[in-house]
């Protein structure tokens, strides 16, 4: 990914009689995940993106792991990351900003390439998509040949580019079996492609890829959060080791975890991914109580209101893909949404 740069001054919006006013409706709707005491440090800045979008044009899709601010008061679409491909490609906007991660931003403009799309931050990067070259993908067909290779999203617009198919932790699985086939790469994720060689009949051969989120979290974490809040139900992310998803009652992706807290509505609850997931769940589902047991991701916590209003005031921070780049990789990931 490219991104073009420009000086940027620092934002200072203050909150005023006016601000109050007009963001009263939606302090409002987000009352339940912003106290009254915190509004005047997050109103001006999202009084003035409001009023930035309108006048851009523009819409923010944000990952489940942003902060509460960004999912609840400024963006229009949320999700995972197989939500935010998919919904990407329907936007009528002539400008996305990307509330996530550089390989999200990639994916949004893959998809819509004839749209400007911004990420606040260009340096919000992934240990996944930086565990793992384009290079290293060709050197894996040479030693694997036939051997198709599906890719975690997770993962630059290089990589994808070499792959076969894409794939996201809520679709790993179909993916893979998709493809009819005794034996396929998932990369880059280790901890992905073991979890789901635990679930298919197909060898799956991976990488040595690991999300620092999710790599931390350990079996006997879970065995300590069971004895200190005995009952409690733990959603865990596919990409925590193995042994943690076998002490959880429920792996999946975040989309997974959010539909299982909504549908069967636990009386207490851990999720065993990133922190602001609980935030933002929380805010929607008050009869369940959320044990704070989580890693905060520092890419994601590097977008914030601030630097998403100086993306939208200066147009700064547009992704750019290199043309010989955008077909193949658009191709794998188009793959992966006809196959979903």
């Amino acid at each position: 990914m490219t991104v073009r740069t420009a000086t940027i001054e620092t934002t200072d919006l203050v909150y005023t009689a006016e601000v109050a006013e007009r963001t009263a409706a939606v302090f409002e709707k987000v009352a339940p995940a912003i106290s009254a005491e915190e509004w005047p440090d997050f109103a001006p800045y999202i009084d003035e993106i409001i009023r930035l979008k309108q006048e851009r044009n523009a819409i923010i899709l944000a990952h489940n792991y942003q902060t509460r601010d960004i999912y609840h008061c400024v963006s229009d679409i949320v999700g995972d990351s197989l939500a935010l491909a998919q919904k990407a490609m329907d936007v009528e906007a002539d400008v996305i900003v990307m509330a996530g991660v550089h390989f999200m931003a990639e994916t949004t403009k893959l998809m819509n390439p004839g749209k400007t799309v911004l990420i606040p931050d260009p340096k919000a990067g992934c240990s996944l998509a930086d565990s793992i070259t384009g290079e290293d993908v060709r050197n894996l067909r040479k030693k694997y040949p036939g051997v198709p290779i599906v890719t975690y999203v997770n993962t630059s617009v290089e990589v994808k580019a070499e792959s076969d198919i894409c794939c996201t932790s809520a679709n790993a699985k179909k993916i893979v079996e998709s493809l009819g086939v005794d034996r396929v790469l998932l990369i880059p994720d280790r901890f992905l492609a073991a979890n789901v060689a635990a679930e298919t009949e197909v060898e799956i051969l991976t990488w040595e890829g690991e999300c620092e989120v999710h790599e931390r979290f350990t079996a006997q974490q879970v065995t300590q959060l069971r004895k200190a809040h005995p009952g409690v139900t733990v959603l865990a992310h596919p990409e925590c080791p193995p042994e943690v998803v076998r002490e959880s009652d429920f792996s999946g992706s975040t989309a997974a975890m959010i539909n299982f807290v909504v549908d069967k509505k636990p009386a207490e609850v851990a999720l065993i991914t990133e922190c602001s997931m609980g935030d933002n769940i929380a805010a929607h589902n008050p009869d369940t109580k959320f044990i704070r047991s989580c890693n905060l991701c520092p890419h994601m916590q590097r977008i914030n209101l601030m630097n998403i209003c100086d993306s939208l005031r200066h147009m700064t921070h547009e992704v750019t893909i290199d043309p010989e780049l955008a077909e193949p990789a658009r191709r794998a990931v188009q793959r992966m949404l006809d196959a979903s």
